[in-house]
């Protein structure tokens, strides 16, 4: 048994009364120094404690328990989910879920970690994925239709975790285009889809997810927290994150199932529903160069549709979408 797992033992028989240094080195037969380290790697792994110079220390809340039991035994799902593939740590979580798609894994394999230590989202940028703190997912999907059709799936992915997220924890969240879920302007989750293609269908496609659930200000850079948050920050409480993720593979679930039966059209409803893009003059930066108009909706190949300054209307597949800007 390691030194970690025999103070938190102690911690938790206390349940929640101090515990002074002395008595710790005392018991576990090391240095006080020793105790004040291992407390902050229990607190860098997502433990709280509280000291006292008087008193000692006391464990003030445990985080968050994730593992492939916890998430299995909370599914509604058919498929999604239904085969789980649990990490503590691993660089990505879409390598993995891109080497399973690639060795046969059927569509719905999930891959979940505890932490990642190079996640990544849009536009090459990275992803901060501390420990215990948030949602950092990927999950294998094998899609019936032309490689053309892939942004659809990116805003039905977009959809389907806006729409489980404001029905778990009653925030106004909404999407800004095409798939950057904010609250009040902050960011709060990343999805990224990545595909591989043959004879001109898509072979598999693996949907990667950030969700920042229980990250806290101190958890941030004073730069990010400008423009990012989490929904224990924004909500004010923690939230466990399995249900979290059963309630979203359900939401998932079903809307993929509805754009297999009925095509894109329903989902386009529901993502116009939860922008927060439209009807803001916005600049865009293609890949062609930067244009100045307004989103209008959603074209149903998955392209923004824009209304340009001129009253001409573009239909937009690939740009970073800037804050709105004065006419």
């Amino acid at each position: 048994m390691t030194t970690n797992n025999t103070l938190l033992e102690l911690f938790q028989k206390q349940h929640g009364q101090y515990i002074s240094g002395q008595r710790l080195s005392e018991e576990l037969g090391v240095s006080r120094t020793a105790i004040w380290k291992q407390i902050h790697k229990l607190e860098a792994a997502g433990y709280r404690f509280e000291a006292s110079s008087r008193l000692g220390y006391r464990l003030v809340s445990a985080p968050d328990e994730l593992n492939a039991e916890s998430v299995a035994g909370l599914l509604e799902t058919s498929r999604f989910g239904r085969q789980v593939h649990f990490y503590d740590v691993v660089s990505s979580t879409q390598a993995v879920a891109r080497e399973l798609a690639e060795s046969g894994s059927a569509e719905g394999a999930l891959v979940i970690a505890n932490q990642q230590q190079n996640g990544r989202g849009r536009m090459g940028r990275s992803w901060l994925s501390p420990p215990g703190k948030g949602i950092w997912m990927s999950m294998v999907l094998r899609p019936q239709v032309p490689i053309h059709f892939a942004p659809q799936l990116t805003l039905l992915t977009a959809a389907a975790l806006c729409r489980s997220l404001r029905k778990a924890t009653g925030l106004s969240i909404g999407i800004k285009w095409p798939n950057d879920l904010l609250i009040e302007g902050k960011k709060i989750s990343g999805i990224l889809l990545e595909s591989a293609a043959e004879e001109e269908r898509l072979k598999y496609v693996v949907a990667g997810v950030g969700i920042s659930v229980n990250l806290e200000e101190g958890d941030y850079t004073e730069e990010l927290l400008e423009k990012a948050t989490s929904l224990r920050i924004a909500g004010g409480s923690e939230l466990k994150r399995g249900a979290l993720i059963s309630a979203f593979l359900k939401e998932w679930e079903e809307l993929y199932d509805l754009y297999n039966s009925k095509g894109f059209s329903p989902i386009i409803s529901y993502w116009e529903e939860l922008a927060v893009s439209l009807g803001k003059r916005v600049e865009l930066v293609t890949p062609q160069g930067r244009l100045v108009g307004t989103p209008v909706g959603l074209h149903e190949s998955g392209a923004i549709r824009v209304r340009l300054d001129d009253g001409s209307m573009q239909n937009v597949f690939s740009a970073e979408m800037g804050e709105p800007v004065r006419n």
